[in-house]
């Protein structure tokens, strides 16, 4: 979470909403990424995408089966949706997003569901204090 933290913090130096993300498998970062849509002039350049498709061309496959996808914020539903199609083994994310946080749709029980073919567990809270007081304290600097 820290090596996110980073990015995060970086993410806010470019004027973007500081949400940081890594791609990690048994201790290796795969990848890392910070929010850019401003920057690249894309909806899609959330953290996590774009951490994503690092960690796929690092591998050399969309498959990141048994990876971590690690976020300062939780995922939007775009997000999560990217996590279930590159077969992420699980989510860790700081602070909650109630406005737009899409990991209730993970917490289903998907074993049990046909409409999903693939479930990811989810750990939340995670450096919870720093995650959303960096968030905070950008966004009291815009109002």
């Amino acid at each position: 979470m820290r090596i996110a933290l980073a990015e995060a913090e970086a993410a806010a130096a470019d004027d973007e909403v500081p949400v940081g993300a890594i791609v990690a498998r048994g201790g290796t970062v795969l990848a890392r990424a910070r929010n850019s849509p401003r920057r690249l002039c894309d909806p899609t350049a959330h953290a996590e995408i774009l951490a994503l498709r690092e960690a796929a061309r690092v591998e050399g496959s969309y498959r990141l089966t048994g990876a971590d996808l690690i976020v300062t914020l939780e995922p939007c539903l775009m997000c999560v949706g990217a996590a279930v199609h590159a077969r992420i083994g699980r989510i860790v994310f700081g602070a909650a997003d109630p406005k737009a946080g899409a990991t209730w749709i993970l917490r289903h029980d998907w074993p049990g569901d046909a409409r999903l073919n693939h479930a990811i567990a989810i750990v939340a809270s995670i450096e919870e204090a720093a995650c959303g007081d960096l968030l905070r304290r950008f966004f009291a600097k815009r109002r």
